[in-house]
């Protein structure tokens, strides 16, 4: 876990100076690239080294991601579900309560309405886009407020100023999924919230050879966080901790070709005659565009769409499209699609996802790397 103090060269410079150059010092020897250590044991040569062992992989890759968040303190973790559930264990007892949202991903939805109950811990999940909701649905034994912006896969946003402010003047901690912005479109500690996790296996890996999570804030929180994680297993192994920091030096340029690339395929998508809605908050017609507006630098690499014709045109068109891989991840270099309804259908019932607007035509998109003309002209003649 990386809370090492940063060298003063490394103040104040831009994110993808950063990606490159924020672990440096954690490793002075000659190689220009951080060597692949096939080993799970490091040797201490003093006292300090056993309490931060900063050369291995790990804690270069947590020190970039802490520098790109602004956080004080990461933690890797082996997934983006043993973060998140290292994180709400560390946080809740028997008896606590948890507000969260009813659009999660689907692992959270399902911790938070599956196994939090077996004990003893109870969720309330409201309409992120209404803040009062969430208000509305405090409790004197509410500990913690979960929330993802923008969610999966519908692509709606939660005002995280109003959250976090919700929260602090009550002392209840605050977590967000930053999965799908990363912090390159969206910093949720600088606008109050406490902690923030990412499935890394998406866009900090980037290269779709990798699983790993990662929970970042501030450094004292983050130790009983280590705690709860060593006790449930969730460790990342150093090849794949090498892996999350080589795909961190690119991430800056990668998401700025992801965002560019995706609101080109929503404008056209959304002009598309076989396409009923497009859900991309870099749209004007975006709800909630206004609120993206202020929340996001950039609108990500993810979107979704209503083919017309429901879950027909959407199998049609995921069975034509040459260029989209049909595959259920996402924040990788190639273009990935899936039928939304079907994907969720592990976590939520057809009427929970009807309830969220996961419709059976609904697709959802990881827009690639890929010249967007070329995309664009796939997906054209994929909805035929």
């Amino acid at each position: 876990m990386s809370a090492s103090k940063k060298p003063e060269y490394l103040k104040n410079l831009a994110e993808e100076t950063l990606a490159v150059h924020a672990a440096r010092h954690l490793d002075p020897g000659a190689a220009v690239a951080p060597p692949i250590y096939q080993t799970a044991t490091f040797r201490g040569f003093s006292t300090e080294d056993f309490a931060h062992r900063s050369q291995t992989p790990r804690h270069q890759a947590e020190a970039v991601l802490a520098a790109l968040e602004g956080a004080e303190s990461a933690l890797l973790t082996a997934s983006g579900m043993a973060a998140v559930t290292s994180t709400v264990l560390t946080l809740v007892n028997r008896g606590d309560h948890i507000v969260a949202q009813t659009n999660h991903y689907g692992g959270t939805y399902s911790l938070l309405n599956n196994f939090l109950p077996r004990f003893g811990v109870e969720s309330t999940q409201v309409d992120q886009r209404d803040t009062a909701a969430f208000e509305r649905a405090l409790k004197p034994n509410t500990k913690l407020i979960i929330v993802e912006s923008p969610s999966n896969p519908v692509m709606r946003l939660t005002d995280l100023r109003a959250v976090a402010k919700l929260a602090k003047a009550r002392g209840i901690t605050t977590l967000m999924d930053g999965t799908f912005a990363t912090p390159l479109n969206q910093r949720p500690l600088e606008m109050g919230l406490d902690l923030v996790f990412h499935s890394a296996t998406k866009y900090f890996g980037g290269h779709s050879d990798l699983i790993a999570g990662v929970v970042m804030g501030p450094a004292a929180r983050l130790e009983k966080i280590w705690s709860t994680h060593s006790i449930l297993g969730g460790c990342l192994a150093p090849f794949d901790a090498w892996l999350v920091l080589r795909g961190l030096r690119t991430l800056p340029i990668r998401v700025r070709q992801h965002n560019e690339n995706a609101l080109a395929v929503a404008r056209f998508l959304e002009k598309h005659p076989k396409v009923d809605k497009v859900h991309y908050p870099g749209l004007q017609s975006h709800p909630q565009h206004d609120l993206a507006k202020k929340q996001m630098s950039g609108f990500g690499g993810m979107l979704s769409f209503e083919a017309k014709g429901g879950e027909d045109a959407a199998n049609r068109f995921l069975s034509r499209v040459h260029l989209a891989s049909r595959a259920p991840s996402l924040g990788g270099v190639e273009t990935l699609v899936v039928h939304a309804a079907l994907n969720f259908s592990h976590y939520l019932s057809a009427e929970a996802a009807a309830e969220i607007g996961i419709t059976p035509g609904l697709v959802r998109v990881s827009v690639g790397l890929e010249n967007s003309r070329d995309l664009i002209a796939d997906f054209d003649q994929a909805l035929g």
